[in-house]
């Protein structure tokens, strides 16, 4: 089993049978972070993009926890200079072992430039994540994108049986186009994230589960902020 903890907007808590913990996009800045949560232990912290949004926090976690960062090459190298050790840069299509899982980074449609000082500077390409369990099962964070046609291969390669998807639209794919992106990666469960944090993000759950409920043996699960939940 592993617990899932939604920490708002793209955020979120993985807690391994072991403990280990995988936090993923951390941004604790958030209007909806729940403020009563703290971190105790952080051992892999997964980076999609440079946004601020996705990115910011990973620095100061970085400093207070001994936590592998996990990014693209390009803001491994920007984490550097920030004074963080502990990087593993990486590209897509290649797979790692962090911990006790191993992870592959995929795709995203997306932009990803850093604000640094004011600044737009490069931060690679975005991408997503494949997180490969223990127990051999798989769960997908697609980051920040719109639905392409290579998610399909993504079910080809990794079967994810878990999804964690976009569906604010504005920023990245709503429910329409996630509807697309479940009918291609075909994952037993979909969590819908990247909604609600400000209102121009207004995709939600009820209208992806609309759009696939059709869909034979894909279930929305529109976890709660700051409430875990076993899978």
């Amino acid at each position: 089993m592993v617990e899932i903890l939604w920490l708002g907007h793209a955020s979120f808590q993985l807690t391994l049978d072991n403990q280990e913990v995988i936090v993923v996009d951390p941004w604790l800045q958030s209007p909806t972070f729940p403020k009563d949560h703290k971190f105790s232990r952080i051992d892999t912290i997964l980076v999609t993009h440079g946004h601020f949004d996705h990115l910011s926090d990973a620095v100061s976690l970085a400093r207070q926890f001994p936590a592998t960062v996990v990014s693209n090459y390009e803001i491994s190298v920007w984490l550097e200079s920030k004074g963080i050790k502990n990087t593993l840069g990486m590209n897509k299509g290649g797979t790692v072992q962090v911990g006790s899982v191993k992870v592959t980074m995929t795709d995203a449609r997306h932009s990803s430039g850093i604000l640094d000082n004011g600044k737009i500077i490069d931060g690679g390409e975005p991408a997503g994540y494949v997180i490969h369990l223990p127990d051999g099962r798989a769960m997908y964070f697609a980051g920040d994108t719109n639905v392409f046609a290579d998610m399909d291969l993504i079910r080809q390669l990794y079967a994810p049986q878990l999804a964690v998807l976009p569906i604010g639209g504005l920023y990245t794919m709503g429910p329409k186009e996630a509807a697309l992106a479940c009918r291609l990666l075909r994952p037993q469960k979909v969590i819908p994230s990247h909604y609600g944090t400000f209102p121009p993000l207004a995709g939600r759950p009820e209208q992806l589960a609309e759009l696939i409920r059709d869909l034979e043996g894909v279930e929305v699960w529109p976890v709660e902020i700051g409430k875990p939940v076993q899978w």
